[in-house]
């Protein structure tokens, strides 16, 4: 049997509404279906306003443009994360400082903030790793407290919970993926931007329409539109967000499917972590996860390797985790270090993320769990 990462989930009703789409012959963004999927989500989840978009890198890089970046600004974030975050602000001139992570989330360590902020702090930009919130309400009261603008990155974390209330509902920002690797997906891409501040709709609306105010024209406000601010091509096609649709009306089995995977792999990596030999995290009381990933921190690199060689002879795909950005060849363009942050660079020595996909609580979790706990057994002992 071969386990591969990923496999996008299909929801039953993705090619009735995809043709549907197909066939209305209005195919591009803020069309019928892509409302429905905003429509769904405001309802559901309570945003403010939500922007559907080609990627979440899109949608981070359309609500950092609606900040006002500019060069000499600073945005703090975590070295642990996809290039995405930090080439949101880099592209606008934006110099990134990088902040160390919580050993057992992997989120930015929200203690470690405040020393990082100086004049030039414009905002901060936590992430959402394996669909577990960071310390959000934390972070807003340094951000209300400093002034600063807090952008989520929730792009593995869409349909989790902090303190009962849905990510992505607290920051002033935030912007999820509905990538094919993701809970939710677009048809394979997409994205969607969060924005809670009312104030910034309109503004956010012309941005999204290539900087031009034809949403007044759709709205009946105005007879023609005109260039009336910065912007790009923010927009997801109609046909994929009849993807998306399909998939947020399916959300209810798709994550009940993923928490069995959690609840296996759970089950057997706490037998090696009471024995000292590996780390996994725990959630919180106070967050509840969205099931989107599972990762293992080994003891070292060399059991970490050995782990990933021997589930390949099975057919079993497992991946590392993030290559911290602070030790990349950006980084050090930015003046930083591996040891710059020792926390993070000795953890992402030792991550291993393991496959995870809806479909493997229908096939493939016996064999996978059964695998594990053999390599396990083979490398530590039983």
């Amino acid at each position: 049997m071969k386990i591969p990462f990923n496999k996008p989930y299909i929801s039953a009703k993705a090619e009735e509404y995809m043709t549907e789409a197909l066939r209305s012959q209005r195919h591009s963004g803020n069309n019928a279906f892509g409302q429905k999927a905003v429509n769904f989500m405001k309802q559901k989840y309570g945003f403010n306003e939500v922007f559907l978009t080609p990627s979440c890198t899109s949608a981070m890089e359309m609500g950092a443009l609606l900040t006002g970046i500019k060069p000499g600004d600073e945005v703090i974030l975590p070295s642990y994360t996809f290039s995405s975050t930090v080439n949101a602000v880099v592209i606008f001139g934006a110099e990134p400082v990088f902040c160390e992570i919580d050993p057992n989330t992997l989120n930015i360590d929200a203690s470690k903030i405040e020393a990082h902020i100086s004049p030039r702090t414009k905002m901060i930009i936590p992430i959402d790793y394996a669909g577990i919130s960071c310390e959000i309400e934390q972070i807003m009261d340094i951000a209300k407290r400093h002034d600063l603008i807090v952008m989520q990155d929730c792009a593995q974390s869409f349909g989790g919970y902090f303190n009962g209330k849905p990510n992505g509902s607290i920051p002033h920002l935030a912007a999820f993926s509905f990538h094919e690797t993701k809970n939710m997906n677009a048809g394979g891409e997409g994205g969607g931007l969060v924005v809670n501040i009312p104030e910034w709709h309109q503004k956010a609306y012309f941005m999204q329409e290539k900087g031009t105010d034809r949403r007044l024209v759709l709205d009946g406000v105005k007879s023609k539109y005109s260039w009336v601010d910065k912007g790009s091509s923010y927009l997801l096609s109609d046909i994929l967000a009849a993807a998306l649709l399909s998939q947020l009306e399916s959300e209810e089995e798709i994550i009940s499917k993923r928490k069995q995977v959690t609840d296996a792999y759970y089950k057997l990596f706490s037998i090696f972590k009471k024995k000292g030999n590996l780390n996994i995290y725990s959630v919180k009381n106070h967050i509840r996860t969205n099931h989107h990933a599972f990762w293992v921190v080994f003891d070292n690199a060399g059991t970490r390797s050995l782990f990933m060689e021997k589930l390949r002879a099975f057919d079993i795909f497992v991946y590392i985790g993030y290559m911290p950005l602070h030790s990349s060849p950006m980084g050090a363009i930015f003046g930083y270090k591996p040891d710059s942050l020792p926390i993070t660079e000795a953890i992402s020595e030792r991550v291993v993320r393991l496959p995870f996909y809806a479909g493997m609580a229908d096939e493939g979790l016996n064999y996978t769990i059964e695998k594990m706990h053999l390599v396990l057994s083979e490398i530590y002992g039983k």
